[in-house]
């Protein structure tokens, strides 16, 4: 058994659309999805899973509960450690075009038994994402009704559930269901049923829409930054990760959760034109435009109000109800959250079913998950599956412990693509490498080291939850995915 689950998948040689050749993937099994997106297309899906919660959402609650001013640290050191593990993407994503992302390369790399451990870490990122995700874009939509004293009742717009982690319990709040979260997860599963051409169409007008509406509240907010609200930069520790240094890093684990749409592009190479050429431009040509966009949001956010009461499910909406002149800014970052937010809970629901896909092909999961439309090319029971279990998250569900436990998923994912790149450069050295990790005998260590480090703040607080997530998915993996295997029945 040890010998199989040590067993890589081969790597067939993959045809370059450059030069004319067929391509329709680089592993066994990779057919069906309908090849459609350019470039240009990559990069604006990387934006529009990239920029939402971190900047609408998270910011505020990272300078609030832990890293104060230094939050904009934080979003520096979670940019490395991202930067280190996207052009280990990029190589990988180039080489091997397919759908599974870290899932179909640590196939390739590190065996069936990591596979199936990344994969099912892959479902935290994604499928925990968009519930994350949803649980945010309820709270700008109450907000935004507030405006026209139409809000809804907390009964109906907030979670039945709050995490409490000095007990390690979930604890009953009187609400009855997070009604928006659950809403908008199945007008966003339905565009993706639809196919990716029209997701990603639908995806570029909202990357437009809220790109420029950051750039205004940047532009605009500028004038009403205050330099003593950045003093102390660094706040004095209160006590284990609120402020000092242990918060800084701390809040970069937590800021992480912004970053993790870039990689969800490689989850679309399936259905890249020219995935050789386009794949490391879109993941980091996205990812690179994002963190540059972190950083200046966080710090003009900081500076036009103490971080102290950033601590909202809307902070920059927060921010601006302190001034009155900008009330015409408060009413588009609204508009402008509530779309961005739908665009990453777009790519991430496209994402998680993709990697059902891949894993469907491979044996390690039902066939249903693997099953194509017939009109659409999308893997449409993937879909509808993914959509109702994400409702069920979030509309029950706080958006606290639901993005911890995103990150650390993906942080692991992350984590294992970086070693395997050095991996496959010493056991298949001959395979074609469109693109190279520069000095991949430090990027690839180093990528592997700053997310484990990452991955270690929140898990100290949520070791028994991700233990759970991992012994369901090993009996899983033992009760069907093994039995099925096709690399094993080979």
């Amino acid at each position: 058994m040890f010998k199989n689950l040590l067993r890589t998948k081969p790597i067939a040689p993959a045809g370059h659309v450059d030069a004319g050749e067929p391509f329709e993937g680089s592993l066994d099994g990779e057919v069906g999805l309908k090849r459609t997106l350019t470039g240009t297309q990559l990069i604006l899906l990387g934006i529009g899973a990239v920029i939402g919660a971190g900047i609408f959402v998270l910011t505020g609650q990272a300078a609030a509960e832990y890293a104060g001013p230094a939050v904009m640290l934080s979003f520096v050191l979670a940019g490395i450690a991202c930067a280190f593990a996207g052009l280990c993407y990029a190589e990988f994503a180039a080489m091997l075009p397919v759908s599974g992302s870290a899932y179909s390369y640590s196939y390739a790399t590190l065996g069936e038994g990591v596979a199936w451990f990344i994969g099912w870490c892959l479902v935290l990122e994604y499928l925990f994402a968009a519930s994350t995700v949803a649980v945010g874009w309820s709270g700008y939509l109450n907000a935004f009704l507030g405006n026209f004293n139409a809000q809804l009742p907390d009964a109906l717009a907030s979670a039945p559930y709050v995490y409490e982690a000095a007990t390690g319990k979930f604890v009953g709040t009187g609400a009855i269901v997070n009604l928006p979260a659950v809403l908008i997860i199945a007008a966003v599963s339905i565009v993706g049923y639809v196919g990716i051409s029209q997701s990603a169409f639908v995806n570029s007008i909202i990357v437009a829409v809220k790109v420029t509406v950051i750039l205004l509240f940047i532009g605009f907010g500028l004038q009403y930054v205050d330099p003593s609200n950045w003093e102390p930069f660094i706040p004095a520790n209160e006590g284990g990760t609120r402020y000092g240094m242990d918060g800084v890093i701390r809040a970069s684990a937590v800021v992480f959760f912004a970053y993790i749409g870039f990689d969800a592009v490689s989850t679309a190479a399936g259905e890249a034109k020219n995935p050789q050429r386009d794949m490391p431009i879109g993941i980091l040509g996205s990812l690179a435009i994002c963190t540059v966009l972190y950083i200046l949001m966080s710090a003009v956010l900081t500076g036009m109000m103490p971080y102290g009461q950033l601590g909202t499910a809307e902070p920059v909406s927060t921010a601006l109800i302190n001034y009155p002149s900008l009330g015409w800014l408060q009413t588009l970052v609204e508009i402008a959250a509530l779309a961005g937010l739908a665009s990453v809970i777009l790519v991430m629901l496209m994402a998680q079913p993709r990697i059902f896909y891949s894993m469907s092909h491979d044996g390690l999961m039902p066939k249903l998950f693997g099953k194509v439309h017939r009109k659409y090319r999308t893997p449409h029971v993937g879909t509808v599956i993914v959509g109702i279990v994400a409702a069920l998250l979030a509309g029950l569900l706080p958006v606290g412990v639901l993005g911890d436990i995103v990150s650390m998923g993906t942080l692991l994912a992350f984590a294992t693509v970086s070693i395997g790149v050095l991996i496959l450069r010493y056991t298949r050295p001959s395979v074609p490498r469109p693109f190279r990790v520069p000095m991949a005998i430090v990027i690839c260590p180093l990528g592997f080291v700053s997310c484990l480090y990452l991955f270690w703040q929140p898990f100290k607080e949520h070791w028994h939850l991700l233990g759970g997530w991992i012994v369901l998915g090993a009996i899983i993996y033992l009760a069907y995915g093994y039995r099925h295997s096709k690399l094993r029945a080979n």
